[in-house]
């Protein structure tokens, strides 16, 4: 799991795949921005992946203590999450056959059904708009 990293501009999190993985969301297939970040709630994936050495399965880059409703965190709302800040956006992050495969289909009925959607209990995407660095424990702060 990420102790500490980088957020940039072009890789959204130092060394992750995203860049390289592309996106059906673009007409060439290359990454799409507003996905560059998947965020899920940390009390989310522990009651979905049931140990702490199965969240890295969920696939996110980011798991935080921070109620991810769309109602606390609209998009174009910007976190601080140590040096760095990011951008919720309005893509939504509602999990793939990976997901199941890995926490079944109850989970991803959890997850997506009207109040999991309304908790986005699945996650969000977002995108960095300030690059820097971060590191486990870093205090998340709602800043606009």
């Amino acid at each position: 799991m990420l102790q500490q990293g980088e957020l940039n501009f072009v890789e959204g999190l130092a060394g992750d795949t995203w860049r390289a993985r592309g996106s059906s969301l673009t007409a060439d297939g290359s990454s799409h921005t507003d996905t560059q970040l998947n965020v899920m709630n940390s009390r989310a994936v522990a009651l979905v992946a049931q140990h702490k050495d199965r969240w890295q399965l969920a696939g996110d880059q980011l798991f935080i203590d921070m109620d991810l409703s769309a109602e606390n965190l609209p998009p174009g709302t910007q976190l601080q999450l140590g040096s760095a800040v990011i951008a919720v956006t309005d893509q939504p992050h509602t999990g793939c056959s990976k997901f199941v495969a890995r926490f079944g289909k109850d989970a991803m009925k959890l997850v997506n059904s009207p109040i999991g959607r309304q908790l986005n209990l699945r996650g969000i995407n977002c995108k960095v708009v300030e690059p820097g660095d971060i590191r486990v424990g870093d205090m998340v702060t709602k800043i606009s």
